[in-house]
């Protein structure tokens, strides 16, 4: 993973094409890059990041800002019971537990 400004890129290498491509995967904004050596691909993935933020000047649009990592959810009031009883048996926080759950949906790994 690369990080430019809190813009997260995720690198691929694509053997038949021998290059290296990549995506900022942390915003809905589309900013992609691609190098065919290492260097390479760091530098597009910084250059790109830096051509969106500028375009965004021209414009005179703010950037849409990297995802954080905070969510904001509005539950029923009875799921949210119920998940805070299921959480506390546990002995986790609801936020622990809920990100635990989402975790597994997602098969996506944490980081310690």
């Amino acid at each position: 993973m690369l990080n430019h400004k809190g813009y997260i890129g995720q690198v691929e290498f694509d053997d038949e094409a021998d290059i290296f491509h990549g995506e900022v995967i942390n915003t809905r904004a589309v900013i992609t890059f691609q190098g065919t050596t290492v260097f390479e691909v760091k530098k597009a993935f910084v250059d790109s990041v830096e051509d969106y933020l500028e375009f965004c000047a021209e414009l005179g649009e703010k950037p849409e800002k990297p995802y954080v990592g905070h969510l904001v959810l509005k539950l029923p009031p009875v799921v949210h019971r119920k998940i805070t009883q299921i959480a506390k048996r546990e002995d986790k926080s609801l936020n622990t537990w809920i990100c635990e759950r989402l975790t597994e949906i997602t098969k996506v790994a944490l980081p310690h």
